[in-house]
């Protein structure tokens, strides 16, 4: 194991072992008078530390319980999780499905017994009250555009996900694609992947998928460079992605060959646009997903129906970061979240109202936003 390879590791686990935990008994949150509300999000991130100052900063602006959950195990964690609020007879849930298509059940139980949003991905067939988050396809043309900027010549490009079930993943991958090809704008468009798909400047060679497993993400990289002599360009999909490309091309020795084109607000992405190994990055605002959530779920739990838009989505713009403004982004983001760690509790939760530690063992966290 590299030292890299130790310190994302080490990283990693502090994130899972710094989340706050609390689970709270029916009698003890209803017995303050105050409503609650869970922001259940799709996996374990930095990205969702900074939703979850969002719901924090909601709870205590609005007066008002808030739980933040985090399944580290994927769509069964996320299910169990739920079931325990459900049960709780919680006030109203903001959800990221992992999986909206298989998880309508799950989806249907929250709006039979609660008040259902969703939030970073949609699920739009679902009985949900509405949508919070940034337009993704929007953002993967934003996406593209970087691409563009890194290979105005055109070029191979290789494209980094974690899953394609998500309705976030597939948006995304899809507005890179047809910016690339020049297209016209239409989200409901979707290109199979394991198929090249090419104009006269540009080809996009694949999409490798990696289920949120960080080393199978890294090979992935690493397959995808020794077998495309001529790949230029491989852009992350995911927060996790564009960071084990590039210690892929540097392991490849290829870091003036291949350009990184990244997503979200991982330091080393980050530190990459600074130093120069990567073009740029499209990021979301997380925090406001988490204030809006739980404004939006407060409005409806009293009856305020104005809180939702005619077409039930309130779009949270995504951001373009370069060079020029990286360094400035990066100090709003840490003025945001503050460089103190959250308190060391042993289980993905929190609630603005108490909290309290709980021992549960947790596996590798998998994780998007």
């Amino acid at each position: 194991m590299t030292c890299r390879e130790l310190i994302r590791n080490c990283t990693l686990l502090t994130i899972l072992l710094s989340i706050s935990f609390f689970i709270p008994g029916c009698s003890q949150d209803k017995g303050n008078g105050k409503k609650t509300f869970a922001f259940v999000t799709n996996g374990v991130d930095p990205f969702w530390i900074i939703a979850q100052r969002g719901v924090e900063k909601a709870g205590e602006d609005l007066d008002v319980n808030v739980e933040v959950r985090m399944p580290s195990q994927g769509v069964a964690d996320q299910k169990r999780m739920v079931q325990e609020l459900l049960a709780q007879n919680i006030d109203g849930i903001a959800i990221s499905p992992i999986d909206p298509v298989n998880q309508d059940e799950l989806l249907q139980e929250i709006a039979s017994h609660s008040i259902l949003i969703t939030q970073d991905s949609d699920a739009p067939d679902s009985p949900r009250e509405c949508y919070i988050g940034m337009d993704n396809y929007t953002a993967g043309r934003m996406c593209g555009k970087l691409v563009k900027e890194a290979l105005p010549d055109g070029g191979e490009v290789m494209l980094f996900v974690g899953r394609l079930g998500q309705a976030n993943a597939r948006l995304r991958r899809q507005g890179v694609i047809d910016e690339l090809m020049d297209r016209s704008e239409d989200n409901t468009r979707y290109d199979a992947p394991d198929e090249p798909i090419t104009n006269e400047k540009y080809t996009i060679l694949d999409t490798r998928t990696d289920d949120f497993d960080h080393p199978q993400a890294k090979a992935n990289a690493q397959d995808a460079i020794a077998k495309y002599p001529n790949l230029k360009c491989m852009v992350g999909l995911f927060a996790y992605n564009p960071p084990l490309c590039l210690e892929a091309i540097r392991d490849a020795e290829k870091l003036n060959e291949i350009k990184v084109v990244s997503f979200d607000e991982d330091p080393v992405s980050l530190q990459g646009i600074i130093d120069g190994t990567v073009v740029g990055t499209v990021v979301q605002n997380p925090y406001q997903y988490g204030y809006e959530s739980v404004r939006v779920l407060n409005g409806l739990a009293n009856g305020d129906k104005s809180v939702i838009p005619e077409n039930k989505i309130i779009h949270i713009p995504a951001r373009t970061i370069r060079k020029d403004n990286v360094e400035e982004y990066w100090a709003e983001l840490k003025a945001l979240i503050g460089d103190a760690k959250p308190e060391k509790n042993d289980k993905a939760g929190a609630t603005s109202e108490n909290k309290k530690k709980s021992t549960e063992d947790q596996k590798d966290p998998k994780s998007d936003e």
